[in-house]
Formats: C-alpha cells, sequence, structure tokens
C-alpha cells in the first residue's frame, strides 16, 4: 500500500500546481524554461504512475474489503465509464458542443471515471486510487473555473458535427477499452 500512497502524492502532486501554487508553477517556468520544465513535471508523473500502477497491483493481492457493491452498482460504473470517454474525447475533439459548454471536459471525465469505480469496488486500494482521483478532480476543475473567469477565457460554441464526432469517438474508445484492453492492461474483464 505504501507504493500506491506514494505513487498518488507524487502523480496528483504534479498535476496540482496550478491549483495550489500557480504563481509558482509561473515563475519556475519562465525560470527553467518550457522544455526543462517539461522534462522534470514528466519524469515526476511517469514516476507516480509507475508507482501506482505497481502499488495498485501488490495491494490487489491481497485486498482489505471495506463494504461489497450491489451488483447493481457495475451498472453505475459502465454508464460513468462510457461518460467518461465521451468526456476525453471532448477535450480533443476541435469544436465540439461538450467543451464549449463545460470548458475542462477532461477533468470532468476523470471524475465520472472516479466515481463510477468507486460505486463498484469496495476494497481499501480502490477507495485510496479512485477517491484521490475523484478529490483531485473536484478541487482541479473548480481552480481551472475560477482561472478562466480571472482571465476572462471564452471558448468557441461547438457545431454539431463536432459533438456528434466527439460521441461517436468517445463511446468507440469505451468500447474498446472496456471490452479488450481493460482486461488486458488491468487484469478485469468488465464484461466477462
Amino acid at each position: 500500500m505504501t507504493y500506491l500512497v506514494v505513487g498518488l502524492f507524487i502523480f496528483l502532486g504534479v498535476h496540482s500546481v496550478r491549483i495550489f501554487a500557480d504563481g509558482w508553477r509561473t515563475q519556475t517556468l519562465q525560470r527553467l524554461g518550457e522544455g526543462v520544465y517539461k522534462s522534470i513535471y514528466t519524469l515526476l508523473a511517469l514516476t507516480g504512475l509507475c508507482l501506482i500502477i505497481y502499488g495498485f497491483g501488490v495491494a490487489r493481492e491481497m485486498p482489505v474489503m471495506l463494504w461489497t457493491p450491489p451488483m447493481g452498482m457495475r451498472h453505475a460504473a459502465t454508464l460513468f465509464t462510457v461518460v467518461a470517454f465521451i468526456l476525453l474525447a471532448a477535450a480533443y475533439v476541435p469544436r465540439n458542443g461538450i467543451k464549449a459548454r463545460v470548458h475542462h471536459p477532461m477533468v470532468l471525465g476523470v471524475k465520472s471515471w472516479a466515481l463510477g469505480h468507486l460505486l463498484a469496488t469496495g476494497s481499501v486500494a480502490h477507495l485510496l486510487l479512485f477517491g484521490s482521483f475523484l478529490a483531485w478532480g473536484v478541487l482541479n476543475y473548480i481552480a481551472a473555473r475560477r482561472r478562466d473567469r480571472l482571465a476572462g477565457t471564452q471558448y468557441p460554441a461547438g457545431t454539431l458535427g463536432g459533438t456528434a464526432i466527439t460521441v461517436v469517438v468517445g463511446v468507440a474508445a469505451w468500447a474498446a477499452f472496456a471490452f479488450k484492453f481493460h482486461g488486458l492492461l488491468i487484469g478485469i474483464r468488465p464484461f466477462g
């Protein structure tokens, strides 16, 4: 469990600099330069991610259960992860109405993914992993929306075509991950 906690601390810590120390981030970027800053950021993020993956794998070998979720929560998790993949696609597909409306769809996607998995699982490791990402997502979304208001950021209007492409790409990516890659990468096959 130690590796998981340390990994979460590093990974989410690096991804929280703009939430808690945006001024420091700006100064450091100017002082070090974008290339050096991004290299350090990437190295720390990858280190944290590797520790999370390793620590979560070890914790899953001997799970400490807090509760047993009802079977219906798996269906809820499916719905939340479909939404998460659509929101993830919305972060990248140009001129879609989802991004025009919510402004930070990737962060909302992380929140949706984490909440869905929290509903469907009940071990300490799952609570640490998904609860941490959910808390980070809430704080990050609030901070990002505050930055947008202060900067007067305007997002371009979405189009019906851009939104339709976003939904199709998101659902297709979800299906590929849920039916194939989740089992290969995570070791759990959500649909048998």
